[in-house]
């Protein structure tokens, strides 16, 4: 998928939602509970619910490994469902010495499909430039997460200035070499930081975890990150996925990305 058609897709529908699909067979209502794959089947219905709202899905990994075989074929399955046109993000957090992740890039560009794929940059650019040497495939690269731990490491000083700031202008420099989009994963629960990152990646797309259930403020993130094209990918996994327990899953998912999208239509 090409940034162009990333922006149209968002200038279209007035969203810039990214939904993660992070099924767990523990929170899936009990009445899919006996069909032959229960987590196929929520994710179809919450994908049939929200499809025209969403203009990204991002499966997290973690999800499906967990489950073995049975997993992987969920995913496989939950892939096929997903419209054209509508971006999917492999969540995987991949990062390792090149032909690892040349085989990395391999499993979720060639075998799944996948358009993005979120990687770890911390083993540097020979573990990241296989991601990027697909044409028209994104990497997300971490940069400043949302999670608490993220001050462990992201907001270090290394040689006069914060990790996450190194992270991002070593990231601008390998744009410039390979042919696949590099966006950033900027936590909204760092509102504060988002704006320090747009301006050292002023026509990067970022993929902004951490609206909904980790408490992140969308007008805030917005203010600070949104450019020309929009430039967002906010995510909301369990305030959507997860905002009912019963029957009504699907419906109760759509109510909450229905609110979320019209608070980012008011901002576009």
């Amino acid at each position: 998928m090409h940034p162009t058609d990333l922006s149209k897709s968002i200038q279209t529908t007035g969203s810039f939602l990214c939904i993660g699909l992070d099924t767990d067979p523990l929170r899936i209502p009990g009445h899919l509970c006996d069909l032959p794959d229960p987590v196929y089947e929520f994710n179809r219905q919450i994908i049939e619910a929200t499809s025209d709202l969403a203009v990204a899905y991002k499966p997290n990994l973690a999800f499906y490994e967990a489950q073995g075989p049975a997993g992987w074929e969920s995913l496989e399955k939950t892939l096929e469902v997903i419209p054209e046109g509508i971006m999917t993000i492999a969540d995987a957090k991949r990062g390792d010495i090149g032909n690892t992740s040349r085989l990395y890039a391999r499993t979720f560009f060639e075998t799944y499909g996948f358009d993005a794929v979120t990687v770890a940059p911390y083993m540097g650019y020979d573990s990241v430039a296989p991601f990027l040497e697909y044409e028209n495939k994104w990497v997300f690269l971490l940069a400043l997460t949302s999670n608490p731990g993220a001050k462990d490491f992201q907001w270090h000083m290394e040689e006069g200035m914060p990790l996450y700031e190194k992270v991002v202008r070593k990231g601008e420099e390998w744009a410039q070499k390979l042919p696949g989009h590099l966006g950033y994963v900027t936590g909204a629960t760092r509102p504060e930081y988002i704006g320090e990152v747009r301006t050292l990646a002023p026509e990067a797309f970022f993929l902004v975890p951490g609206v909904g259930a980790q408490g992140g403020n969308l007008k805030l993130v917005a203010e600070q990150g949104m450019n020309t094209h929009t430039g967002l990918l906010v995510n909301s996994s369990r305030g959507i996925i997860y905002a009912s327990p019963g029957e009504d899953f699907a419906e109760a998912a759509r109510a909450k990305a229905l609110e979320l999208v019209g608070q980012m239509k008011s901002l576009i």
